[in-house]
């Protein structure tokens, strides 16, 4: 009872929930632009007079921005009060938001974004620390669960949403529905949200030009790699190849200057806490899990079936209905089993229905993956919030918001990674799979030249005759193309499903921490 009257005067008598819904807001705004604006993507292209490879650099202008934000934010927010640089980046994020959708020209575009990602980097670890630190230690995991909602399940409803806005009305309402959120965040944090005694007492050093140098070129560097690397042959690239001399050079460079530095701008010592260092991990390879999912699942009914993005978002978007679901029951048993436990039936549960995708065929319903999208949703509300609650157990309270701008940039770059990946084998297997098809189809095979007499008969009647054979085998030539992607699918929802299993393994790397208790909780 003491240390939740403590926690009452640390959140100045205002009702912990309302300081969730607060900053939940500017979370789940944040998140949902970023889903949306990737499916308005070709929208965007038509309407700037763009190409779709020029309209990319839409999101890696965010994505870059954002990148290099995220771990600064904590030097920020203790500089200029956390409050104070919450609504200024909420009213960034919002004014941006307005700009990008009346941009005139892609070039204005661009700019927008990169404001916009400026203003956003900073939502995702502000809003953690703040929620992290407005609940006492038994009450977190319930936090976290409505936290998790922001995170995981607006990824899950941009897309519906972003198709429905862009085909009902136009992209810029991508970028409008900001506003209105915006406008409720900002009054909401202003009159419910509140600095503790640290940061407000808070003695801040320089600002560390030399580390926000290095951050901003290896990001922006592994963002713009990761986004054009496909497209250009990945290291047959010389400008790829001194794009990975830069980051790495970039990189160490960073880690060896924070690690040193008396005062870093990224106080990567947060890393010796064993507990935190193997969250990070885990939630860099749960990043690579679900972007890479939540990127190639909605292109499967796109590219195969032949969905419209909206349809493919309506079929994809029960698995927000399992999360939903799942998020009260982690909120309750979160305080009540220990977190490897829960972990490991998340990660189970998203393995094995990852596997269940591996067995899809060219003639499944909208229907026939419904439960194992609504189970996955479920089981991914077990993966989250367990991870947060877990590696911050061990960590005092003001270790949070710099170890938050940490965790929140490794699950950023673990997603940058996925849908990267994922692009680039969906690419390349299915090249190599159409090869290894095309060597078992020759034209000397009976059923090849039996079935190519049947399609060229029924062609026959709706074409010249001498067209009918070449129309039939451009048609087979098509189903070998589309069975070849369809493995190629097969292999990335099968491989996905291997490193959510090897994610078990590391979630027994954790040191048990008690259910509600830990330093993090201590006032």
């Amino acid at each position: 009872m003491a240390a939740e009257s403590d926690q009452q005067a640390q959140n100045f008598g205002v009702n912990p929930w309302l300081i969730a819904v607060s900053v939940m807001l500017a979370t789940f705004m944040e998140v949902l632009d970023t889903a949306i604006a990737s499916v308005a993507l070709p929208y965007i292209a038509g309407s700037l007079s763009a190409s779709n490879d020029e309209a990319t650099w839409v999101l890696t202008s965010y994505l870059v921005a954002n990148a290099v934000i995220l771990p600064a934010s904590n030097w920020f927010s203790l500089r200029f009060g956390r409050k104070r640089f919450l609504i200024t980046c909420v009213i960034i994020f919002t004014i941006a938001s307005f700009f990008c959708g009346a941009a005139p020209t892609l070039a204005f575009i661009l700019i927008a974004r990169i404001i916009q990602g400026a203003g956003g980097g900073a939502l995702q670890p502000l809003s953690q620390a703040i929620l992290l630190e407005s609940f006492p230690p038994a009450k977190r995991g319930a936090a976290m669960a409505l936290f998790a909602f922001g995170v995981v399940v607006a990824p899950i409803l941009g897309p519906t949403l972003g198709g429905w806005l862009t085909d009902t009305y136009s992209w810029r309402y991508a970028f409008y529905i900001n506003i209105p959120v915006g406008a409720l965040a900002v009054y909401m944090i202003s009159r419910f949200v509140h600095d503790p005694p640290y940061v407000k007492n808070a003695k801040v050093g320089a600002f560390d030009n030399l580390g926000f140098g290095l951050l901003a070129v290896w990001t922006g560097c592994l963002q713009i790699v990761l986004d054009k690397g496909q497209e250009d042959d990945w290291f047959g690239a010389v400008w790829i190849r001194w794009a990975v001399l830069i980051l790495v050079i970039a990189f160490v460079w960073f880690i060896v200057h924070s690690w040193r530095s008396k005062r870093p701008l990224v106080d990567l010592r947060t890393l010796k806490n064993w507990n935190f260092a193997i969250g990070c991990a885990l939630i860099m390879m749960f990043g690579v899990c679900i972007y890479s999912m939540i990127t190639i699942l909605p292109l499967f009914y796109q590219e195969l079936l032949g969905y419209t993005a909206f349809a493919a978002g309506i079929v994809v978007a029960p698995r927000g209905i399992g999360a939903i679901l799942g998020m009260p029951i982690i909120g309750y048993l979160t305080n009540r089993l220990d977190a490897r436990y829960l972990l490991t039936f998340g990660f189970i549960v998203f393995g094995f229905t990852s596997l269940i995708f591996g067995d899809v065929n060219l003639g499944i319903s909208p229907t026939t993956l419904l439960w194992p999208i609504i189970i996955t949703g479920f089981g991914l509300s077990f993966v989250f919030v367990p991870i947060t609650t877990q590696c911050y157990s061990t960590l005092r309270n003001e270790q949070i918001g710099n170890a938050s701008g940490i965790f929140n940039l490794l699950r950023n770059v673990g997603g940058s990674i996925g849908i990267s990946v994922a692009q680039t084998l969906l690419i390349r297997r299915s090249a190599m799979h159409q090869t290894q098809i095309a060597g078992l189809a020759t034209r000397s095979q009976y059923w090849f030249e039996e079935r190519l007499a049947q399609i060229s008969a029924y062609l026959s009647h709706h074409t010249a005759s001498p067209n009918a054979g070449g129309a039939a085998a451009g048609q087979l030539y098509e189903q070998l193309g589309r069975q070849a992607l369809l493995w190629a699918y097969v292999d990335i929802f099968r491989w996905t499903s291997l490193l959510a299993f090897a994610c078990v393994i590391l979630v027994w790397f954790f040191k048990k921490a008690r259910p509600g208790r830990g330093p993090a909780g201590a006032h």
